[in-house]
């Protein structure tokens, strides 16, 4: 199976993967930017977006995933751009198939674990049931009792899509995503490298990348630079789109 995607422009592959509950849609605005130049593929991973569904779910399969997708393509020397899970999912690739990857660009994560953080999230969106809840203003009455962040609430809703005329859905693997939450904060294995460019883009208001994991970063990405995002928070290529374009274009070259 491979996994779905939306591919704009022509040039040098420019892959971009998306993030925890995201999808390929989300970046749309600066895909539609990166393809004057690139051509570029925006993807979602498995159990998200348009992609396929499966009971299982790691950064092993995430990566195999991939792998698959680009030799499908038959694409080389790859530009490789993940955000938060997805620049998991690209630092593991990397360090795992360097032959394909020119440039990495790593978006608000580091190589460390992260300790689940997300099952505030998953029990709203757990506590939603289609069968009652049969628009989407419903749904969102549902996940504001749990969700008081307007940009996250805003965030699921662009998962609601009609699946058919009388029934709404979530785009991702509600139930594979619960029952694999764990698996999203692992770290990156011991000992892997990857040599070639890197750019590691955090978050001025994030704290997913810190101080302390400058070294861990290096160890990794010998060749990493690790810039910061003004005015910005977790969801930086959201936040402050111009300078996250700016800086990756820079990057490149």
């Amino acid at each position: 199976m491979i996994l779905h995607s939306t591919i704009l422009g022509n040039g040098q592959p420019f892959l971009i993967l998306h993030g925890y509950f995201g999808m390929s849609d989300n970046w749309k605005t600066l895909g539609n930017q990166f393809s004057k130049n690139y051509q570029v593929h925006l993807i979602d991973q498995r159990n998200h977006g348009r992609s396929f569904h499966s009971d299982d779910f790691d950064y092993e399969l995430l990566v195999e995933d991939l792998y698959a997708y680009i030799l499908h393509y038959k694409l080389e020397k790859i530009i490789l751009l993940g955000h938060s899970m997805g620049g998991k999912v690209a630092m593991q690739f990397a360090v795992t198939y360097p032959e394909f990857v020119n440039k990495l660009i790593v978006a608000d994560i580091s190589p460390k674990y992260y300790e689940p953080h997300h099952q505030p999230i998953l029990a709203a969106l757990n506590s939603v049931n289609f069968d009652l809840h049969t628009t989407r203003s419903k749904v969102e009455d549902v996940l504001k009792i749990y969700m008081k962040e307007e940009g996250v609430l805003q965030f699921m809703l662009k998962n609601v899509y009609r699946k058919t005329k009388e029934k709404l859905a979530f785009r991702f693997n509600l139930h594979s995503l619960t029952k694999n939450n764990s698996e999203v904060g692992e770290a990156l294995p011991s000992f892997t490298h990857f040599d070639g460019p890197t750019l590691f883009l955090k978050g001025e208001r994030s704290n997913y990348i810190t101080l302390n994991d400058v070294a861990l970063i290096t160890a990794h990405f010998e060749n990493a630079k690790i810039v910061t995002v003004k005015n910005a928070g977790h969801w930086l290529h959201a936040e402050n789109p111009t300078q996250f374009y700016n800086e990756v274009i820079t990057f490149l070259g």
